[in-house]
């Protein structure tokens, strides 16, 4: 009995195998007549009992699923196919159809990024560029800079959950973007240009076209993958996780004055100023000789009332930067603020003609210490309110001509 229920389980055997070589027989012939429909149909038919077939017939059956996926277009589905065969031909050791499966690979990669590369910058379809930027990201797994690519489009079409998934997909496996660009002078023009290659740059330069080859490497964008999560967490509601996460990016990467930077510009948006000056001085200490960190103490100091520090610091700003119109612009705000109460103490002595006089001195002397820093400002960056401020402080000063030109000035710019 156990000898004839043994044949008979072989016999069975034999017969799934002739079956099963008989479908992928009717899926490639459905394939050779463009019946993708067709081919998925039997696809779908023996898929449940492809695990028991024979190694050969396994191999067969994933690559002409993914045939019959991209037939039909559906690009994620096919890679799902062809990996599978890579995956099970890697692990028995014996190619079979992986080398016809790759170079179909290659133009499905090739397709799905220059649908991309269209719906982002012809059809200004960010949603549709989002999916297929990540689509290409998953198709192939080392270009990771489409999964950033993805997470910008999915951001410019305001779908933050998607944008907030592929950064912290890209944060997850490490992604810097950093690039090294190959790049040499060419001869003729005297420009370094990026010549895409280190062999296409050295080819150039032993062609006697371009001197001088340099690699450099540009910027990475690790600080803004982690300031973007912030910002949708924000965005969302999630103000606590924002932060969170730069802080704990920070703990990574303590001196990266970017994420500093980052972190600080998420306390000017929740208005927590003291924690952004503390985080500027921070900032200081790490680049001592950056004007736009003096110049931000400069209006954290003042918005905290402590004028005479947000001076010294627009005045380091200036130090660093003789040509800073905004710093030599605040500088004199923050001088003129003197006057408010000056001119409270003017409205409570009206019938005291000698203190009057006093204190009309002392706003004039007021005009007199912030006037060098406004004509600056001017001079660096005119607009309408520098000439206004400037008129005004003329006819107070009583400089006669200075007031008229001013006066014509401002009439004209209105």
């Amino acid at each position: 009995m156990r000898k004839q229920v043994l044949v008979f389980s072989l016999g069975l055997l034999t017969l799934a195998s002739f079956a099963q070589k008989k479908e992928l027989k009717s899926i490639e012939k459905a394939l050779n007549k463009n019946d993708f429909n067709g081919a998925s149909t039997i696809v779908k038919s023996i898929e449940g009992s492809i695990e028991g077939a024979d190694d050969k017939y396994k191999s067969k059956y994933y690559f002409l699923k993914g045939q019959t996926e991209v037939g039909k277009k559906d690009y994620e589905k096919a890679v799902a196919a062809f990996n599978q065969l890579f995956d099970f031909e890697k692990k028995i050791g014996k190619e079979r159809y992986s080398s016809e499966a790759r170079p179909v690979m290659n133009k499905i990669i090739q397709s799905v990024s220059e649908k991309a590369i269209n719906s982002y910058n012809k059809d200004k379809n960010f949603v549709e560029a989002a999916k297929y930027f990540y689509m290409t990201y998953k198709l192939s797994p080392k270009d990771t800079s489409f999964a950033y690519n993805a997470a910008v489009s999915a951001t410019q079409a305001k779908k933050y959950e998607d944008a907030l998934k592929y950064y912290k997909e890209l944060r997850d496996v490490g992604y810097t973007g950093k690039e090294t660009l190959y790049l040499a002078t060419n001869k003729e023009n005297g420009k370094e240009e990026n010549l895409g290659s280190k062999t296409q740059r050295d080819l150039m330069v032993k062609s006697g076209k371009y001197l001088k080859p340099v690699n450099k490497t540009t910027d990475g964008k690790s600080a803004l993958i982690i300031k973007n999560i912030a910002l949708i967490l924000k965005e969302q509601g999630k103000t606590d996780e924002a932060i969170a996460a730069l802080s704990e990016a920070r703990k990574a990467n303590p001196k990266d004055l970017n994420l500093l930077l980052n972190e600080a510009d998420m306390y000017i948006k929740l208005g927590k100023m003291d924690k952004f000056g503390e985080l500027m001085n921070e900032a200081v200490s790490l680049d001592p000789n950056n004007p736009s960190l003096y110049y931000n103490l400069g209006v954290v100091n003042f918005n905290q009332g402590r004028a005479e520090d947000a001076i010294k610091y627009y005045k380091k700003a200036i130090e660093l930067k003789s040509d800073y119109a905004d710093a030599y612009m605040n500088l004199s705000v923050v001088i003129l603020d003197k006057e408010k109460a000056i001119v409270e103490e003017m409205n409570k002595n009206l019938s005291n003609f000698k203190k009057y006089d006093q204190l009309a001195l002392d706003q004039k002397n007021v005009y007199k210490e912030a006037l060098p820093y406004l004509e600056k400002a001017d001079g660096l960056n005119r607009t309408v309110d520098t000439v206004k401020s400037l008129m005004s402080i003329y006819e107070v000063l009583e400089m006669n001509s200075k007031s008229k030109e001013f006066r014509d000035l401002y009439k004209s710019m209105r």
